[in-house]
């Protein structure tokens, strides 16, 4: 059995498309989700997929990088599948399938590269962020809420919607901080 997994990053990215190529390599069953890759922690899709797979199956993704981006995180996965006596295989990247002895290399080697890849992207983005900051036009994170605002308008009798609009932010950001006992 041929079993797919899709992944997106955020909400807003859509897996049809993977979900069509993986269909197209003939997967019997494919598990998705929309999370962040860049760890495999919290990826109860991924999870659920290769607790599914017996004995024979491979686990089919389109790219690389959509099951993992880090080498250590690929090697892990990979001790799993073989110790269930299944195989992985990488729809765009033809050369990576498990099944084969070339396939194994072919995997080491890209997902060196693929690691490699995302370190240099941090560090580009972090050389970036340090640019920003020495010419004066970083501002980082918003900052937080004004809590002690909130308390004195909901005090004054003002409604939660008004209290949103007011302070710019979301009316559920001022329920859940409703619901927080005062730290004073």
């Amino acid at each position: 059995m041929i079993v797919g997994y899709a992944r997106v990053s955020s909400s807003g990215q859509n897996l049809e498309v993977q979900h069509d190529q993986l269909a197209a390599a003939g997967c019997d069953k494919v598990f998705s989700e929309k999370r962040s890759g860049r760890t495999t922690d919290g990826r109860d899709a991924l999870a659920d997929a290769i607790d599914f797979v017996r004995e024979g199956d491979v686990l089919a993704v389109t790219r690389l990088d959509r099951l993992a981006r880090s080498v250590i995180d690929l090697h892990n996965i990979v001790i799993r599948l073989a110790a269930k006596g299944c195989g992985l295989r990488v729809l765009q990247q033809s050369g990576i399938d498990t099944t084969t002895s070339t396939g194994k290399l072919t995997l080491s080697i890209l997902g060196a590269v693929a690691e490699f890849e995302a370190d240099i992207r941090k560090e580009r983005q972090r050389d970036g962020i340090d640019r920003a900051k020495a010419n004066g036009v970083y501002r980082g994170r918003k900052p937080s809420i004004d809590t002690a605002r909130i308390e004195t308008l909901m005090a004054a009798g003002m409604n939660p919607a008004a209290i949103a609009r007011e302070m710019g932010i979301g009316r559920a950001s001022v329920y859940r901080l409703m619901a927080v006992p005062s730290q004073a």
